[in-house]
């Protein structure tokens, strides 16, 4: 008992010597390593990688606002594993830890045709903080995430009707609305971008301008609701009308632009 437990010591410390995190800004790197440590001791052989992913490895990270996105690969699910990771869950939600995403490489390799916008952009935005790599050897189609980027920009017109409505037209709860759509834009821009073979910044601000050029919309209407997401603030009650229909417009413009390009010869 006394060797498996020396033998099991010792291959938790070199597992840890190979968790890179200096590529990270420093704000989050003791939260991933909390998290690191904690799924090597506990998953041990199960777990495959972490990676980190989403604004926390960009320029738009604040660190009092934002929180840290992961994506664990383990080499089977159950729901044991679910409830070891829920056990951190107060410890995560201190350290600004979103719940991870739990993905085994069957799901990753049988995924990309539905869930490629969101693949495309953990290409894009991730840091390899444990074990090999999961996405740079994906590969998407160009009509899967043409539909995907369709159905979610048509889905967003849906949840912003239903979404004024239910707020009875109310500036305040109307902000939160904006708000949590515009979250949601930076990543579909970004896979736009990808559909016409156009270079992606890896920030919200800049896909915005570039997207704006490339699919013909006015940038400007949309920005300040940008702004407002990064500095964790709703939009002023007396602008909360205008902005609404700026972002509506900008969404309804973008479902037929991309809508106009699986018609495209």
């Amino acid at each position: 008992m006394a060797l498996k437990k020396i033998e099991k010591v010792s291959k938790m410390t070199q597992q840890s010597s190979q968790i890179k995190i200096t590529q990270l800004c420093e704000q989050i790197r003791p939260a991933i390593r909390f998290l690191a440590e904690k799924l090597l001791a506990d998953l041990d052989d199960n777990l495959i990688s972490l990676c980190v992913v989403g604004s926390s490895v960009t320029d738009d990270f604040h660190p009092r606002f934002s929180d840290i996105n992961t994506v664990v690969v383990t080499r089977s699910r159950s729901h044991e594993l679910l409830k070891t990771i829920a056990g951190y869950g107060s410890a995560m939600g201190k350290k600004k830890l979103r719940a991870p995403l739990l993905m085994t490489p069957e799901y990753i390799q049988q995924s990309p045709d539905v869930f490629g916008v969101e693949f495309l952009d953990f290409q894009l935005n991730h840091v390899v903080v444990f074990g090999p790599d999961p996405f740079t050897e994906l590969t998407m189609g160009k009509e899967d995430v043409r539909l995907q980027c369709e159905r979610q920009l048509k889905a967003a017109l849906i949840k912003l009707r239903q979404g004024y409505i239910r707020c009875l037209g109310k500036p305040k709860p109307v902000g939160q609305l904006l708000i949590e759509c515009v979250g949601e834009l930076a990543v579909l821009l970004r896979a736009l971008l990808w559909l016409i073979d156009c270079e992606r910044p890896k920030c919200a601000q800049p896909t915005l301008v570039l997207a704006a050029e490339k699919f013909s919309f006015e940038a400007d209407k949309i920005i300040p609701l940008f702004k407002l997401k990064q500095q964790h603030q709703q939009p002023p009650s007396e602008q909360a009308e205008r902005l609404f229909e700026n972002l509506y417009q900008a969404i309804d413009h973008l479902a037929r632009k991309v809508d106009q390009l699986g018609t495209a010869p």
